[in-house]
């Protein structure tokens, strides 16, 4: 159930923004390292009430993983050693519905300036880590490891389209939001935070009718 780092992730690494108008009619960048939070107008089931961290963004169209669904299966019975540098719960998540069988890594380093091989950055201290490589070179510069089956895709154009018609918010994230140990309120904490009216809508119903 993996595939090598350079197979479960597209080529393609450019990290460019794509910019679009948002549903509040701001302008939005969506970067690599920027969350998307599904809005009530998101119908596609794959994504309700879910939060996106983005990975790669640039004109062919745009990679994340979900990070608020955990999965039932421990990573010790698929990738033994790993459940050692994964952070709690030591589970898979499901990162999205495209190449489920595959297994993609994200992690954050203890360091900008201690970067072990096999990581790629992709903002800041925030990486993707190919999973082929050996435990002994990753040991003592990981601060936080979680590793989601599957992950979510956008082609050109698509996710601006998306954005522009409301089914997205796009906003910072943090790193804490990667790792949190229960996930289940970080759509509403991550709403919360925002500034102004973004953070009204982390106590909406998400029926709209009981509002």
């Amino acid at each position: 159930c993996r595939t090598s780092g350079s197979a479960s992730v597209p080529p393609r690494f450019r990290l460019h923004g794509a910019r679009a108008m948002g549903h509040d009619g701001a302008m939005t960048q969506a970067r690599a390292g920027m969350l998307l939070v599904a809005t009530p107008a998101l119908l596609d089931p794959n994504f309700a009430d879910t939060v996106v961290l983005l990975l790669d963004v640039d004109d062919q169209g745009a990679l994340g993983v979900v990070l608020n669904r955990p999965s039932g299966v421990p990573v010790a019975e698929i990738l033994e050693g790993w459940d050692e540098l994964v952070a709690e719960p030591e589970v898979f998540f499901q990162g999205g519905p495209v190449s489920t069988q595959g297994a993609l890594a994200v992690a954050t380093l203890r360091a900008e300036d201690d970067v072990p091989v096999g990581f790629r950055a992709v903002e800041g201290r925030l990486g993707l880590v190919d999973l082929d490589t050996p435990l002994e070179l990753l040991e003592g510069s990981l601060e936080g490891l979680r590793i989601f089956a599957g992950y979510a895709g956008w082609g050109a154009e698509q996710l601006v389209g998306e954005i522009e018609e409301g089914s997205w918010y796009v906003v910072p994230s943090q790193v804490a939001d990667v790792f949190r140990l229960d996930p289940t309120d970080l759509w509403r904490d991550v709403m919360r935070r925002q500034p102004g009216e973004l953070a009204w809508h982390s106590t909406r119903p998400i029926d709209p009718d009981l509002n």
